[in-house]
């Protein structure tokens, strides 16, 4: 009992990390494992000699502001912030406390930065260039189902910015290879399930699924309806093709929370957000779901199959 005032006290003493996100951590698991090792590279751990705030919107973006206050009221000594509602939300709430994002829309097209390499505020962090592969993307959709001449297009509006500049993506990649494009948007299981009807009706070749928080909750739906209307479907992060889905290419995200966690340990050390450069995801794979190609009666090319980096069975 003696020694209860002195845990209390040393407890007290942890720095506090604020922890914001737009969806919930039921589908980030993996995330939040990479976030924590690049805390632990840092040389904190979680409970030991740093506490972590967590704030989850659960796909509720209009709670995103007053959860970002609560995290400054509560006087954090870093908020890490993932995905672009969470992030202005945090950058909206305060010019001082120093803010990690990781983001898969451009930094500076988002107005988070003026300068990657010197970002010169209170904001830095890790692009995972998601939306920038779109044309590589249809590519390899293209080469998995050469004879596809009309894909169905499915975004995410609360996905914002990345949103936006995936479907500026698609379309200029689409009339480059001859491609006609029909575009879906859901921020909702109703409405991904009224997507998919209207693409039963319309009868797409082949299914490109944007990036966005909201789709990687929905993940498991997406692959279940893409198999059911045997669509064949591209998605941009390996967890869709883990739960079933056929093809994805993009960014190891899971590397991209390691390196935001070691830049908030970088911080709490006494490094200035000001001085640490914007990080470029560098780690990206392509993922083959086999059994799903199987079932959709698909023949994998050999080149597909020597430039993936894993082939689920």
């Amino acid at each position: 009992m003696a020694a209860w005032p002195l845990v209390a006290r040393a407890q007290s003493a942890m720095p506090v990390v604020g922890f914001l996100h737009s969806q919930s951590p039921d589908a980030f698991r993996e995330q939040l494992r990479g976030f924590r090792q690049g805390l632990k590279e840092a040389g904190y751990v979680e409970g030991e000699n740093v506490a972590i705030e967590y704030r989850w919107a659960e796909s509720q973006n209009d709670r995103l502001p007053a959860l970002a206050g609560e995290l400054v009221r509560r006087r954090v000594a870093v908020i890490a912030a993932f995905a672009p509602p969470a992030v202005l939300a945090a950058k909206a709430a305060t010019t001082t406390i120093p803010i990690v994002f990781g983001t898969g829309a451009d930094p500076i097209r988002l107005g988070l930065v003026t300068n990657l390499a010197r970002p010169g505020g209170n904001l830095t962090g890790v692009s995972f260039l998601i939306y920038e592969l779109a044309a590589k993307r249809l590519e390899l959709l293209r080469e998995l189902v050469p004879g596809a001449t009309r894909v169905a297009v499915l975004l995410s509006p609360s996905a914002g910015p990345i949103t936006e500049a995936s479907l500026r993506d698609v379309e200029a990649a689409s009339r480059t290879k001859g491609l006609q494009i029909q575009v879906v948007y859901a921020d909702t299981s109703r409405e991904i399930n009224a997507g998919f009807a209207s693409f039963a009706r319309e009868r797409p070749d082949s299914l490109f699924v944007g990036p966005g928080p909201f789709f990687t909750v929905r993940r498991v739906q997406l692959a279940l309806l893409a198999a059911l209307h045997r669509m064949p479907a591209v998605y941009p992060l390996r967890q869709f093709t883990e739960a079933g889905g056929l093809m994805s290419y993009g960014a190891n995200v899971a590397d991209a929370y390691r390196q935001a966690g070691v830049y908030v340990g970088r911080i709490l050390k006494g490094d200035k957000p000001a001085g640490l450069p914007v990080v470029q995801a560098s780690k990206f794979e392509l993922v083959i779901n086999a059994e799903t190609a199987r079932l959709l009666d698909l023949t994998v090319p050999a080149s597909l199959l020597a430039l993936a980096d894993e082939v689920i069975e």
